[in-house]
């Protein structure tokens, strides 16, 4: 009997175990396949799709398996928005490229309304060749409307619609359900710090009137940046834009085209008319050929030119900041001090910008992060490229820096701090009967790991967080150069609008990844011979096994396909291991 109870467990343990082993294959493998870049032949009059099939993110992705649907197993590919940017710069240039097609019904997305900012900024600029730009969907959102108002022809099919209701901020509060369970929260936070919000949710029922200011004001002015370009670029007065958009006159496709939001009502079929009237031209078998926005970016051309240039370096700061080592979608402000401390000790590298897309985190963290970005200062041009979000901790580590770009979009400021505890005693007490006790060999021993703070520790607690609001408010007066008096009245954890910090003195300029590149190639003096490198950070553990396999794979995959390309490739390298060049690589720096 023990023998078959043993025998059917070690069966039944090994069905499991090739069970579990075949299943992180699969992901291994679609991983790997969802990651690897499509190469495709641009024929002579190509259009450039843009469809959004895959995610357009603010920073490279340092997950092989980034992309991946683990329930559905299903991949959608990353494309970090500066390739996109190259990209569409490269098609601008590119006599196999006619104009561009916006048809935004992929499975991916923009990862942020800064990274639509400059996308749309990108087209705008890709216009000025006097090629085409041109949008169709069944449907618009908000967010895929700004980004096709650009367009020279906007295109709409006949029973679709459009969700054109402006902007709106809204914040879930949970201090009934704590109230219910037993739970209290215990908030620590600067008396000055009275927009400092995050914290509400869980001590207030509803907005505070601090917080109902600032998050107006912020939705007003985003809005404002929004329906600003679409009103300038439709011919729109503002006033009317803001009536129809009160009024939801723009819903039917009917009311759109009557308008002026759409220029056309047409079936998808039909868009082959359309672009032939904007001088497309297709193939043999009249069809049109099409190049969407990611393989276009995965064969632009690698510019070798300047392969041996002076170099910016583009280091990327994304995520919610945390303590310690790692890699993944967090920023570790010791692995990304490392990383800064390398680029600051890379003699090619003459000027750095830092693109920081963070909506803050630990306070502990983002100094040690601060801390080394003052060092590089020291010694090159910094730039501050701000993303979507900018924030607390994100602003903590951007103020010392040379020279802060930030989109009229971007989310920015909150000078604050808080700290916070969740009393769980009497909901343990209460509701599950679950009760503590111990000895100690000091009062403060253990403190609230088995009672209640008391009022001594709270007193502690709130000193740390007073400390680090005046180191937070001093660093931000020193790298900005104001008055701390000033710093002050713009802090108390105030969230502002990119639209709002130049005013204030948050930020320097306007403009995105490429405005931050342009301002750090000036102040290093570089001219037109540079070259711009990416430096991110270096996974470990199974990351980095599945890194080396993913870059295995690729490797594969080119040599098979291009192997004349790269055995020139490898004598180019070759020639510059000679002078002492360094290369990067998509998961880390090394030197040849």
């Amino acid at each position: 009997m023990n023998f078959v109870k043993t025998f059917l467990a070690g069966l039944l343990a090994f069905v499991v175990g090739t069970f579990v082993v075949f299943f992180l294959w699969i992901v291994l493998l679609l991983g790997i396949a969802g990651s690897m870049e499509q190469r495709v032949a641009v024929h002579p009059r190509s259009i450039l799709k843009i469809d959004f099939s895959e995610m357009v993110t603010d920073a490279p992705a340092t997950d092989p398996l980034a992309g991946i649907d683990l329930f559905t197993l299903q991949t959608t590919p990353q494309l970090h928005l500066l390739k996109a940017l190259r990209a569409i710069e490269t098609a601008k240039e590119d006599d196999r490229i006619d104009g561009i097609y916006l048809r935004m019904n992929g499975s991916g997305g923009i990862g942020g309304w800064a990274i639509a900012e400059e996308l749309r900024q990108a087209i705008a600029d890709f216009k000025e060749s006097g090629k085409f730009v041109v949008s169709y969907n069944e449907t618009y959102s908000q967010g895929q409307y700004y980004l096709a108002s650009v367009s020279d022809l906007i295109c709409m099919q006949p029973e679709g619609g459009m969700d054109w209701s402006g902007l709106s901020f809204d914040l879930m509060f949970y201090k009934g359900l704590l109230d219910k369970l037993d739970l209290k929260a215990e908030v620590f936070r600067p008396t000055a710090c009275k927009y400092k919000s995050a914290v509400e949710p869980y001590i207030l029922t509803k907005m505070s009137d601090a917080n109902r200011q600032q998050m107006q004001e912020l939705v007003d002015s985003m809005w404002g940046t929004v329906a600003g370009e679409v009103a300038e670029a439709r011919g729109f007065d503002l006033a009317t834009l803001d009536r129809i958009t009160d009024r939801l006159e723009a819903t039917l496709p009917e009311e759109a085209l009557q308008l002026g939001f759409v220029d056309s009502l047409v079936y998808e079929d039909q868009m082959k008319e359309v672009l032939a009237d904007l001088g497309a031209e297709p193939d043999s078998e009249g069809e049109y050929r099409f190049v969407t926005l990611g393989e276009y970016a995965a064969q632009a051309a690698y510019d070798l030119k300047h392969i041996a240039s002076d170099q910016v370096a583009v280091v990327y700061a994304d995520g919610q900041i945390v303590d310690g080592e790692g890699s993944g979608p967090e920023i570790y402000g010791n692995t990304l001090a490392r990383t800064i401390a390398s680029v600051r000790d890379d003699e090619k590298v003459k000027a750095v910008v830092l693109r920081v897309n963070s909506p803050g985190g630990s306070a502990l963290a983002s100094d040690v992060i601060w801390r080394e970005v003052e060092l590089l200062r020291a010694e090159k041009p910094v730039i501050v490229s701000m993303g979507s979000y900018a924030a607390s901790g994100g602003y903590y580590i951007s103020c010392p820096a040379d020279a802060i770009v930030a989109d009229r979009l971007t989310l920015t400021g909150s000078i604050g701090v808080f700290g916070m505890y969740i009393d769980p005693f009497d909901a343990l007490k209460n509701k599950l009967g679950i009760t503590f006790d111990g000895v100690k060999s000091n009062t403060s021993a253990g403190m609230g790991a088995s009672s209640p703070l008391t009022p001594l520790q709270r007193a502690v607690i709130m000193r740390g967080v007073d400390k680090v609001y005046t180191t937070f408010t001093d660093y931000v007066a020193e790298g900005r150069n104001l008055p701390i008096d000033k710093v002050l009245d713009i802090a108390g954890g105030r969230v502002w609008s990119g639209g709002d910090a130049l005013g204030i003195g948050l930020i320097d300029s306007y403009g995105g990844l490429k405005t931050a590149i342009a301002v750090a190639v000036d102040k290093a003096g570089l001219g037109d011979d540079y070259h711009v490198v990416e430096v991110t950070e270096m996974p470990s553990g199974l990351a980095a096994i599945l890194a080396s396999l993913n870059m295995s794979v690729r490797e594969a995959f080119v040599r098979s396909e291009l192997g004349l390309m790269m055995k020139e490739y490898r004598q180019v390298r070759e020639a510059m291991r000679q002078q002492g060049v360094l290369m990067y690589s998509p998961y880390k720096m090394e030197q040849p």
